[in-house]
């Protein structure tokens, strides 16, 4: 099978900013580069939308919900869920409670997802942020199966916040190998075109980058233009 080309990186790539500092000027540079760029998405924080998108172009607005801990309650990620929504969100990234992974309480991190999915029902699509590398296997398992049995759309590695790391090839092959009707997002140290292409090639279907332009020049072509 062929690598990826550019243009087929990029059609993979949420174009990120979460920092907190963030403004809404910073957010208009994104979306522009984003267009420029040609990735799928833009993913932002709650409190940037709504988000104006140019007028025909496709591009996505995601938006993180339960971030980056994950340790809100689930009646607040499925408030806020709906809120995003409310306001043009097209995708949500929610985050588990790590925790309750941690602690094997597997029923409780598939009802969080499960309030999230119901407060934000398809056609949105849902992201579940597990943060792998806090995790074992056998709780990457576990909580990508809660996902599925939620009802969610992608199993997502990372926040791209947690001192433990971000994305793995070895968590993005164990993510695709246990919930195959599912689709993987990568997040979290992508940053530059072979690590995605080797994200790409471990399963994943959507990469989490913050700094695109810088990763899809990074790689033996001229690009077209630490999450």
């Amino acid at each position: 099978m062929s690598e990826p080309s550019l243009t087929q990186v990029a059609q993979a790539i949420d174009h990120t900013l979460l920092k907190p500092e963030a403004t809404h000027a910073d957010v208009e540079a994104l979306v522009a580069e984003a267009v420029e760029l040609g990735t799928y998405s833009v993913c932002v924080s709650p409190s940037m939308l709504p988000v104006t998108v140019p007028e025909g172009s496709d591009l996505k607005v995601a938006v993180v919900c339960g971030f980056p801990s994950g340790k809100h309650t689930s009646a607040v990620k499925a408030a806020e869920a709906a809120e995003s929504v409310a306001h043009g969100a097209d995708e949500i990234d929610m985050v588990i409670d790590i925790g309750a992974a941690k602690e094997g309480r597997f029923d409780a991190v598939e009802a969080d997802i499960a309030a999230v999915r119901a407060a934000a029902p398809a056609p949105t699509v849902l992201k579940v942020i597990i943060e792998s590398a806090a995790l074992t296997d056998e709780e990457i398992v576990g909580a990508c199966r809660a996902a599925a049995a939620a009802g969610a759309d992608f199993v997502k590695t990372s926040t791209g916040f947690h001192p433990s790391g971000g994305a793995t090839e070895h968590a993005v092959r164990l993510m695709a190998q246990t919930v195959p009707d599912l689709q993987v997002k990568a997040s979290g140290g992508v940053r530059t075109l072979e690590q995605a292409r080797t994200m790409l090639a471990a399963g994943a279907t959507r990469l989490g980058v913050s700094g695109s332009r810088a990763l899809l020049g990074s790689g033996d072509q001229p690009a077209s233009g630490g999450y």
